[in-house]
């Protein structure tokens, strides 16, 4: 398949969700939703997004019904993103080609815009029980699970070991952990929500976990590289930053070769626990060849 064109047409799709689905950019009080709107447009992937509704369509059709929950992960990303990119963070400027939040805002607004995508997420999130056709014991399972996937046993957990372990030697088992908290967890989440939403039998849930478990370590371990390798223009960010801050990555910890070498025992491990899927999983496998070979 095209995998590009299936991207580009499932982030149009998401993109003019999203739009329909938070408050409008000059709602009142404005500044907020600007700086809601400035990170959540500045471009990006939408992985997370499409991820749950391919894992939906794995197992059902109509991946429309899930959208609120699609955008719900993509809010929920560009949140953490902009904390991340916070001075007492990372301290990013710029972010997919764009000056990051709160260089066009202040640290204030920035630190609010990423509260109220966080806050809108589980509005969204809820809202899936309103459309025909979604269980709404399903839809309760999902929001467990993605809050899981937020909290100290998932994003935040892993940032704050990222955030603790700069400058200091780390072992495999930290840095594995990192990646598979501060990325992983919300990408497994992803999958994880389609598939439940799609009312997945416990093998098929089981090998869509398994799928997003490998394919979250190999997304972090390809942005380690990027981070070394990609260009400016292609990142939308300065190259090196990783090395500046003196963080744990594959690369640094076990040389550049090995770290490509993991990815792409990663990305397999991925293909191969969704092949109980059959024909049905051939976009979630596309979808992981697209991780690996990417360029941003």
């Amino acid at each position: 398949m095209n995998i590009s064109a299936y991207f580009q047409e499932r982030r149009t799709i998401v993109d003019n969700a999203l739009c329909s689905m938070l408050p409008a950019s000059d709602q009142y009080p404005h500044v907020i939703h600007q700086a809601m709107y400035h990170s959540l447009f500045a471009g990006g992937k939408r992985l997370r997004p499409i991820l749950a509704l391919a894992a939906y369509e794995a197992i059902e059709c109509s991946y429309r019904k899930i959208l609120p929950t699609a955008c719900a992960l993509e809010c929920i990303h560009t949140y953490s993103l902009i904390h991340d990119d916070l001075p007492a963070m990372d301290d990013d400027d710029f972010r997919r080609g764009v000056p990051t939040c709160h260089k066009v805002y202040g640290e204030a607004i920035a630190i609010l815009a990423g509260d109220a995508l966080l806050t809108h997420a589980f509005y969204l999130l809820a809202e899936n029980a309103k459309i025909e056709g979604i269980s709404v014991e399903r839809v309760v399972k999902v929001i467990a699970e993605i809050a899981n996937a937020c909290g100290t046993n998932g994003l935040i957990g892993g940032q704050v070991v990222d955030l603790t372990s700069e400058a200091k030697q780390v072992d495999a088992d930290t840095l594995r952990y990192i990646h598979q908290k501060k990325t992983g967890a919300l990408i497994t989440a992803s999958v994880r929500a389609g598939a439940i939403l799609a009312g997945a039998s416990v093998r098929q849930l089981e090998a869509m976990t398994g799928y997003g478990d490998c394919l979250g370590l190999a997304f972090q371990i390809t942005d380690d590289i990027l981070d070394i390798e990609g260009s400016i223009e292609a990142l939308g960010k300065t190259p090196g930053s990783d090395a500046k801050k003196h963080k744990a990555t594959y690369p640094a910890l076990f040389g550049m070769q090995e770290a490509k070498k993991q990815a792409e025992i990663a990305v397999q491990k991925a293909k191969n626990c969704i092949e109980v899927l059959g024909e049905r999983g051939e976009v979630l496998s596309s979808i992981a060849d697209f991780v690996l070979y990417r360029n941003s």
